[in-house]
């Protein structure tokens, strides 16, 4: 099967509200992107392509450089979240300094040029103008970080899931900021039938 047309073996979740938190999501619960198949879907379902877009280019280098783009976007934004804010050049503050240079220097790569063309219906649709490479969609996760991270409003949003267990971030959007879970549909139920479990069980003492 080719790459880029594979079904990833597991429900890729778009929780997050930005592409650069949904990238982080794909070190839960285990590593996502552990071969091309699954990392070609994510790009296609995450938007970063037009559906249909060929990857069959891809190789292992695509694999290293996301992998690498996430561990620096996760520094960043747990950072954030950890209020680790310590004077540049600090010891400490060394680590999310060289995170916060890796991502500038992807960032710095033009994103895909998309165009629109006629669907065969007559309808304008969008395409890319050419085989999207590498360089170019870690550039737009890249800058959707920085976009994310220099945007006061956008970063006062962000929120660690207070799922058990769950790592992920996300942007929380919704009226008077109170959205507790990465998912409803997921971390929020299984706290809606931990807290249903809880009051059987005291019924029955």
């Amino acid at each position: 099967m080719a790459l880029g047309t594979a079904t990833a073996p597991y429900e890729t979740r778009f929780d997050a509200g930005r592409i650069c938190l949904d990238l982080l999501a794909t070190t839960h619960p285990g590593e996502r992107l552990d071969s091309l198949a699954p990392l070609c879907a994510w790009i296609t379902r995450s938007g970063l392509v037009p559906p249909g877009t060929p990857l069959t280019h891809a190789d292992a280098s695509w694999l290293t450089g996301f992998r690498e783009l996430r561990a620096q976007t996760g520094r960043l934004v747990r950072g954030h979240l950890a209020a680790q804010v310590r004077p540049y050049g600090s010891t400490d503050a060394r680590p999310h300094d060289l995170a916060l240079a890796r991502v500038n220097e992807f960032a710095r790569t033009a994103p895909p040029v998309p165009r629109a063309i006629r669907g065969e219906d007559g309808r304008l649709v969008r395409e890319l103008d050419g085989p999207p490479e590498c360089a170019a969609l870690l550039a737009a996760v890249a800058r959707d970080c920085v976009e994310l991270l220099t945007d006061p409003v956008a970063r006062a949003g962000l929120r660690q899931c207070e799922g058990d267990n769950c790592p992920i971030v996300y942007l929380d959007t919704s009226r008077g900021r109170r959205r507790r879970w990465c998912s409803s549909e997921v971390c929020g139920n299984r706290e809606r039938v931990a807290r249903h479990r809880r009051r059987v069980a005291l019924s029955q003492v």
